[in-house]
């Protein structure tokens, strides 16, 4: 089973939605803006996917590679999904932070877009890379 739940986000964390499309600070300074969080089933498992816009990782003109990116999508695991998935009690497995240039619909492709992602577990308030 699947669910978008566009203001998600702002309702977890009690905030208006106006924050939610507020900038989010990153270790590489670049804007980066909440876009959705879907909520998926698998069997016993709750995953939640976080999608967040940063413009500047676009292959023509950004200005942000993959390897800073990577710490970006780590922070906003740890300090944006999981403690707004912890303020709600929300039972969770994995998590995945995705970030695009560009708004791009779930499950649809886009040749212009850059996106990337990683799958995190959370441990406590950490959270623990999945590699796959």
């Amino acid at each position: 089973m699947r669910l978008t739940l566009h203001i998600f986000l702002a309702s977890m964390a009690c905030l208006p939605l106006s924050a939610v499309a507020s900038p989010i600070e990153v270790p590489s300074g670049q804007p980066v803006t909440f876009f959705e969080v879907i909520w998926e089933e698998e069997g016993e498992m709750n995953i939640y996917r976080f999608r967040y816009i940063a413009p500047e990782i676009a292959r023509d003109g950004g200005s942000i590679g993959f390897d800073t990116a990577e710490r970006d999508i780590k922070h906003l695991c740890e300090t944006s999904a999981l403690p707004a998935l912890i303020e709600q009690n929300r039972p969770v497995e994995r998590i995945v932070i995705s970030i695009s240039d560009r708004e791009v619909a779930f499950g649809k492709s886009d040749p212009d877009a850059t996106q990337f992602f990683e799958v995190y577990s959370p441990d406590g308030a950490a959270c623990i890379w999945e590699g796959f």
